[in-house]
């Protein structure tokens, strides 16, 4: 069956997280990516926090995968021409290097117009251009405290905390992703290509956009009804930090369940949802609050929120957290284990539905990995392994049209 993307060629300058994410989330749709490397090096996460000597890491597999990677010293005469080539033939370019690293290489934009007008230029960056910070150098956890994320999460007598999820990295990429498709999209219509960009800030801040809502009502009313501070804390000019309340309004918490003092993720987060206070009511033997003026809407529950939460967690203490989602779902009460990684890896509908694939690696045999996020009707989403460094070299070269000789000539002379 052929894919979505198929036909579409994309040079892949991109290391680490957030270029790589996006990349392999369109090589998963049928695009041809060709992982442009250093020679002798490559992506510098082939080697980080390696598992297995001298195999490529886990944090390089997980990031890389249907790619083809091609060795490549663009500083020599060789490589440079080498790229102009792939450039001429490909649609889209994916880089996230510093601040006029490109320019410095001698492909500005105006230059790669020339070569391939409906070539797209997609860019990651920690800042927009034009920003203050646009030169400041961005990781994870930096992206996250830029973009407000940090500041809201935590425990309101703690610090600003950073979450596990990759808010900065995977989540930009994603939000490229988009952005590509998007200028594709555009190109058909139009011929020409054009530049995308996205930065790390903001992307953070577009799913953050529920606190920005907050900091507004906040800076109205004074307080925030949903936050645990109300009503018998006190709320700053800031959006605070609010534990594990829920977003949306709806009142939820983690809720210890049985075994949670050997067990770090017995634990389960449990809504309270207006209408589903009567099914909550009835799960948990209360059903005398259904009626009681005291408990029955949520203006008259919220002074007494954690006094409830504590009920529900007496109630849970005899109960696993699978047990006792079992019995909630039951009452269509929103709701759901912590799920450790462990956990997550070995479930059998993860497998199933191909967001957890194992897959080959010809180095280190079969490994784990995420799959596609995004279920089709009409397609199933194949993982491969990720490439070993330069494993394509040689193919990528025969398809520009240099013979086995001028390729030997390159090797010798390390350009690839």
């Amino acid at each position: 069956m052929s894919k979505p993307l198929e036909g579409i060629k994309i040079i892949d300058f991109t290391h680490v997280q957030a270029g790589p994410a996006c990349t392999q989330l369109l090589a998963w749709f049928g695009a041809d990516v060709i992982k442009v490397e250093r020679p002798g090096a490559g992506d510098v996460t082939r080697s980080q926090l390696r598992d297995i000597p001298g195999v490529d890491a886990l944090y390089f597999t997980m990031l890389n995968s249907n790619k083809r990677s091609l060795t490549l010293d663009t500083k020599t005469p060789e490589g440079k021409e080498i790229l102009t080539k792939l450039i001429k033939e490909s649609d889209v370019l994916v880089e996230n290097f510093g601040p006029g690293a490109l320019d410095r290489m001698g492909f500005t934009w105006e230059h790669i117009k020339e070569l391939n007008p409906g070539m797209i230029v997609a860019s990651v960056k920690g800042f927009s251009d034009g920003h203050h910070y646009e030169d400041l150098k961005v990781y994870e956890n930096v992206a996250q405290c830029a973009g407000g994320a940090a500041s809201t999460t935590g425990f309101d007598d703690g610090p600003p905390t950073v979450s596990a999820a990759a808010l900065g990295d995977s989540n930009t990429g994603m939000h490229l992703a988009i952005g590509i498709l998007t200028a594709l999209r555009a190109r058909d219509t139009t011929g020409k290509g054009q530049k995308v960009a996205v930065s790390m800030q903001d992307s953070v801040l577009n799913l953050c956009r529920v606190k920005l809502r907050d900091q507004q009502r906040l800076d109205r009313v004074g307080y925030l009804e949903e936050y645990p501070q109300y009503p018998h804390g006190k709320f700053s000019d800031v959006v605070p930090r609010g534990g594990n309340a829920g977003g949306g309004g709806q009142p939820g918490w983690v809720l210890k369940c049985k075994g949670w003092e050997t067990d770090p993720n017995a634990y389960i987060y449990f809504t309270i949802q207006g209408h589903a206070w009567a099914p909550i009511c009835k799960a948990i033997g209360k059903e005398e609050w259904i009626d009681d003026p005291a408990y029955m809407t949520a203006i008259a529950r919220q002074d007494k929120i954690f006094d409830i939460f504590g009920t529900i967690e007496e109630w849970l203490k005899d109960k696993t957290k699978f047990e006792a989602v079992d019995i909630l779902r039951k009452y269509d009460i929103p709701c759901s284990p912590v799920l450790s990684m462990k956990e997550i890896a070995a479930d059998p509908s993860l497998r199933a539905s191909g967001t957890i694939a194992e897959v080959e690696h010809k180095e280190r045999g079969t490994y784990l990995t995420v799959g596609s996020p995004i279920k089709f009707s009409d397609m199933k989403v194949e993982i491969k392994g990720s490439p070993l460094l330069g494993e394509h070299t040689d193919e990528v070269l025969e398809g520009l049209g240099y013979s086995t000789r001028e390729i030997a000539a390159l090797h010798e002379k390390r350009v690839v």
